[in-house]
């Protein structure tokens, strides 16, 4: 199934291209529960999604919204392509004759961006500096080898400046205890001056082996933690994924995020299993 422009594969377009306009009208065709079409929940049992997951669903205010979310989350052949054949299977064309337009034009950014980003930066050879660039210049942490190889960590801690008390507390309990483990902190290993979206990006794909997520309710409110987690989920998307490691140290007054929900959590906030926490927290870090 390809778009205006027969060159793209839409099967190979990641949901993630279909920005939120697309998205709410989506809602409004499939929100509405109608004996005469087809609605959300038929869409998520084509979807793969169980008969209790979409009886949770029922309860959101938008829950074609959150089962797209979802299946984007956990599902590694959630494209356009893929939506646009559920959506007919389910007998709504309807829905993709009126909004093909739209998708088409999401299609074409998403493309457009992804050539852009592939692309080499355009440097003016007038003004470039005749100085061999050091290889310093590449280095990310602190600790990093200029001459040798680049510093690597058994786990990435994704956290709020506001929960940096619990990231100390998690530093002494696993790098400094008989488990040794290599924690990438953001504020304490990396180095000052570049972009973190970028740093973040290189740190969490090429240097860590996985991601400890703190979740808390300044978690949910954080652009960069937001950021960090998708990234990593787009790594290694769905319920199976062993790279992202969510763990909630204290009581939330918002809701979960969704996108984790699938995902085992190591929980704190039980007392009496604190010391528990710490073992089972490094046994998921020391695994290959």
């Amino acid at each position: 199934m390809a778009c205006a422009d027969s060159s793209v594969d839409l099967w190979a377009i990641p949901l993630v291209a279909l920005n939120m306009t697309v998205r709410k009208k989506l809602g409004l065709y499939l929100n509405p529960k109608t004996t005469v079409a087809a609605d959300w929940m038929a869409v998520a049992e084509a979807m793969d999604f169980t008969y209790l997951e979409i009886k949770n669903y029922d309860s959101s205010e938008n829950p074609t919204r959150k089962v797209l979310e979802d299946w984007q989350s956990r599902s590694t052949d959630a494209t356009v392509g893929k939506l646009l054949s559920i959506l007919s299977n389910v007998e709504r064309n309807d829905i993709v004759e009126d909004l093909r337009a739209l998708i088409d034009e999401d299609v074409r950014k998403y493309c457009e961006n992804q050539k852009k980003s592939s692309e080499p930066p355009v440097q003016v050879p007038e003004v470039d500096s005749c100085v061999a660039r050091s290889l310093e210049r590449c280095a990310l942490t602190r600790e990093d080898d200029p001459e040798g190889a680049p510093e690597l960590f058994d786990a990435f801690i994704c956290y709020c400046q506001s929960d940096f008390d619990f990231v100390h507390e998690m530093i002494q309990q696993l790098e400094q205890t008989q488990y040794n483990l290599k924690l990438c902190v953001f504020d304490r290993d990396v180095l000052p001056g570049s972009c973190i979206w970028t740093i973040t990006s290189e740190l969490i794909e090429k240097r860590c082996k996985r991601m400890v997520v703190v979740i808390s309710d300044e978690y949910l409110d954080s652009d960069e933690c937001d950021f960090q987690t998708k990234f990593a989920l787009s790594l290694c998307p769905g319920a199976r994924s062993k790279r992202l490691i969510p763990v909630v140290y204290k009581t939330m007054s918002k809701k979960y995020p969704s996108i984790l929900r699938f995902l085992t959590k190591c929980d704190y906030t039980r007392p009496c299993t604190q010391t528990w926490f710490w073992v089972r927290l490094a046994k998921a870090l020391s695994q290959p």
